[in-house]
């Protein structure tokens, strides 16, 4: 299901940094006094009253003298041309800017709904400056203190009454996957050989595919939905708007997807950048299978294949469960093997587990490695129930939740899959104190 957009922007240095931490509740933006600090678009999940959205943060828009003006400014354009809602912040302390009118502008032309936030509303003194702004032409404005949290809440409020509903799956039977990687690792190509025709343009330039493109599709009387996206950069190499504005849009289609297929080029070999590109799709708790592509390209024994899956698993660690296949897309070899594997980790991503079994794993899993002393306790685990699929979800009733390791919750979680098939997919594991 997606989740909507929440673009924050304003001229620099009025705070939108400072209330994009606050509202996701950790300092993932750069703060400082200084001007332009934040060059960079900076993407986040947030929550408010169980609905979740992605929220943007980009640099302040200027003048075109200043330094980076242009590159910021195309950046916002692009926010704000994918942004469901925007949140224009403005300068309670200084009033209507220039720079101000420059953003108002650029949000006129949007169609967008618009919220104006006006920040440093740190006391009462300048609560009354907030009436300024209706001059702006946006609506009513809201006071707010990024740096105090005050009107966060007002805000959020008016952010979840914009927000579109969530989008239903149109066919529940579909299975819904998208292709992952680094530019040039053989997306479209791959997307072709899977669809048997040249539907995605194909081309040795990286970053050709910009959008990502769905195609629903039969085989073998399961119906699947393929979503190619566009190659994804590391965050501080991305300069490009367009870079910028493909990685928002891949990671729009890993949210509409049930499974991952990360890309990886065989001939190059494994990447630092192929481990920043698949955080996106554990973050949000996708099936994730590992596609080698490019095989034809390697020279091989009857060792190759072994050696390789060492090396992914020495590199992907944090994702021990996900299958691994090799693949040609030129020559279109072992295609059958990833929709093999997409059945199993589309069955495991859905599975539920009958309460009384999953109670005897947990009861025999204590009895053959009781917890370890931790934080002042030992944790028991007196009841576990599964609560959602896709991804299982596990809720533990126990003691004290935290007197669990994390050692022993991968150890918990180890013997499920032991256990029962979850092939592909994560698992998530919450402790609840039993009352």
């Amino acid at each position: 299901m997606a989740r909507g957009i929440v673009a924050i922007v304003g001229s620099p240095n009025v705070g939108k940094s400072t209330i994009f931490n606050r509202i996701v509740g950790k300092r993932q933006s750069i703060v400082d006094d200084e001007a332009g600090i934040t060059r960079d678009r900076i993407y986040a999940k947030a929550t408010w009253l169980t609905k979740e959205f992605s929220l943007i943060d980009t640099g302040g828009v200027e003048l075109e003298s200043q330094p980076f003006q242009k590159q910021i400014r195309a950046q916002v354009e692009i926010a704000i041309e994918e942004a469901d809602v925007i949140v224009f912040v403005v300068d309670a302390k200084v009033g209507i800017t220039r720079d101000d009118r420059i953003v108002a502008k650029m949000l006129y032309k949007s169609n967008k709904p618009v919220i104006v936030a006006v920040n440093k509303v740190d006391s009462y003194d300048y609560l009354n400056s907030i009436n300024e702004f209706y001059a702006l032409g946006l609506g009513d404005p809201i006071a707010v203190s990024g740096s105090h949290g005050i009107g966060i809440g007002d805000l959020l409020d008016q952010i979840i009454k914009l927000l579109p509903e969530k989008t239903i799956k149109e066919h529940d039977d579909t299975i819904c996957f998208s292709l992952i990687g680094r530019p040039n690792v053989g997306k479209s190509s791959l997307v072709n050989a899977i669809l048997n025709q040249n539907r995605v343009i194909v081309s040795n330039i990286e970053g050709t595919t910009r959008d990502a493109i769905d195609t629903t599709f039969k085989r073998e009387g399961r119906n699947y939905c393929i979503i190619d996206t566009a190659g994804l950069k590391k965050r501080g190499k991305i300069y490009e708007a367009v870079d910028k504005y493909s990685a928002l849009r891949a990671l729009s289609a890993i949210d509409r997807s049930e499974i991952v297929l990360l890309v990886i080029d065989a001939a190059e070999g494994i990447k630092e950048q192929d481990k920043h590109v698949v955080g996106y799709a554990i973050e949000a708790k996708k099936s994730i299978i590992i596609v080698v592509n490019k095989w034809d390209a390697v020279e091989k024994n009857e060792k190759t294949m072994a050696e390789f899956t060492t090396k992914v698993r020495e590199n992907f660690k944090f994702l021990d469960y996900a299958p691994i296949v090799f693949v040609s897309a030129l020559n279109k070899s072992r295609i059958n093997t990833i929709f093999d594997e997409i059945n199993v980790c589309y069955d495991a991503f859905n599975t539920r587990v009958a309460t009384s079994v999953l109670n005897e794993v947990m009861q025999d899993a204590q009895i053959m490695n009781p917890a370890p002393y931790f934080n002042g306790g030992r944790i028991r685990i007196y009841f576990a129930n599964q609560v959602s699929v896709c991804p299982p979800t596990f809720v533990l009733f126990v003691n004290n939740p935290t007197f669990m390791h994390f050692s022993y919750s991968r150890y918990i979680e180890n013997r499920l899959r032991e256990t029962f098939d979850f092939t592909g997919t994560p698992i998530s594991i919450v402790c609840r104190e039993r009352k």
